[in-house]
């Protein structure tokens, strides 16, 4: 699909986009270090402050509501050489094993040689953590959360079996972030700034501020691909219990909350990708669906119109309120049929049924000029926390 203009300095490949998405893309792309057009990925909708599936090109200043309070949230995608055949008839074993190695909330804490390893090569973040925040990023490491994180294990077109597992900087994440917002808000305010949206609140790049922001920014990915990788491993090692054989083949670990110097044009640049993942040319990702829908393993194609992206999912076309008002359990379970998941909560998890995201297969037509799709996967297991 080739990109249309909603409005000035913004570029969309969203076939099915609210206009409200497009007019908070549009402030955004107003502002003065915007360093060319704002693109908007085929998932696009409200976020706050910053759209949700955007890609924001900043020069000298970064916004960090435009990251948003999940940094580093991302995808981590495991091929396996098992196969459908090489699976039980029910993976309804794994369920329990999932939630008690894989918490959705916080860890078993105490002391772990393997997290303790972990933690200790990522370094420290640049704003000094207190005593009950040191222990949330030890307990926290190795979590899943909640929302619309999740675990799943899916089959390919050729039956080959994959894991996938959804998640982020956790607690930690959310709390440096959203310190961050707040004195980008406060800086606004003492400098007198205007702003459309106080949520665009910025540091400029000369300041201790930007460099406080960017370096805590940085430890908060860091933090969330470990997590990632941590509780990838836990999975696999879980299903080739299960399965009683298996070898992993590759894995991928992408981020879709983030911020990176990278150029473009001849400009170095700091692309800002808020739900989206980055596309150059031969880059792997993972863009999954929602739940009871497809996913897929992709590889970029380097499309300098999207500063180098895609679409990090299907993304919602109905608010978490709007789809609990208006959706059901028991559509839900019908969604679900066939599939191992969290049926006995099925009214808690309403709000992620399938038809309050936007339909998966849409989104990948609409991007077909940012990746091509290497594998499709469909769900077989899916575990929200």
């Amino acid at each position: 699909m080739s990109p249309n203009q909603p409005a000035p300095n913004l570029l969309s490949w969203a076939s099915e986009i609210d206009e409200r998405a497009v007019e908070q893309a549009a402030r955004t792309a107003r502002m003065p270090f915007v360093a060319g057009h704002v693109a908007l990925m085929p998932d696009a909708h409200v976020g706050i402050g910053a759209t949700v599936g955007s890609v924001i090109p900043t020069e000298n200043a970064v916004i960090p509501a435009a990251v948003g309070v999940d940094i580093g949230c991302g995808m981590v995608a495991t091929e396996t050489t098992l196969t459908a055949a090489d699976l039980p008839e029910t993976l309804a074993a794994l369920m329990p094993m999932i939630e008690r190695r894989i918490p959705a909330t916080v860890g078993k804490g105490g002391a772990d040689p393997v997290v303790d390893r972990a933690l200790g090569g990522l370094g420290l973040p640049h704003t000094g953590l207190d005593e009950r925040q040191t222990k949330k990023v030890a307990d926290q490491f190795g979590t899943l959360g909640s929302g619309n994180h999740f675990v799943e294990v899916c089959l390919d077109e050729r039956d080959r079996v994959w894991t996938v597992l959804h998640s982020g900087s956790r607690g930690i994440g959310n709390q440096l972030a959203t310190m961050h917002i707040k004195l980008a808000k406060q800086a606004m305010r003492h400098q007198e700034v205007a702003l459309e949206d106080t949520d665009l609140a910025y540091f400029a790049q000369s300041t201790p501020e930007f460099t406080a922001y960017i370096e805590d920014m940085l430890w908060s990915q860091r933090y969330a691909m470990a997590s990632r990788a941590r509780m990838d491993t836990v999975l696999v090692e879980a299903l080739f219990q299960v399965a009683g054989r298996g070898q992993r083949v590759r894995t991928i670990n992408c981020h879709h909350n983030f911020t990176q110097r990278e150029t473009h044009a001849g400009r170095s640049l700091w692309i800002t990708r808020k739900g989206a993942i980055k596309a150059a040319a031969g880059d792997e990702g993972v863009i999954p669906g929602s739940m009871g829908t497809r996913s897929y393993i992709v590889r970029g194609l380097g499309n300098p119109l999207s500063y180098d992206s895609c679409a990090h999912g299907a993304g919602r076309r109905m608010s978490r309120t709007q789809a609990k008002r208006e959706l059901s359990a028991s559509s839900l379970r019908a969604a679900m049929r066939g599939r191992t998941w969290n049926a006995d909560r099925a009214a808690a998890l309403v709000d992620e049924h399938p038809e309050a995201y936007k339909p998966i297969d849409r989104v990948m037509a609409d991007q077909s000029d940012l990746v091509e799709v290497q594998h499709t996967l469909r769900q077989i297991f899916n575990y929200k926390g």
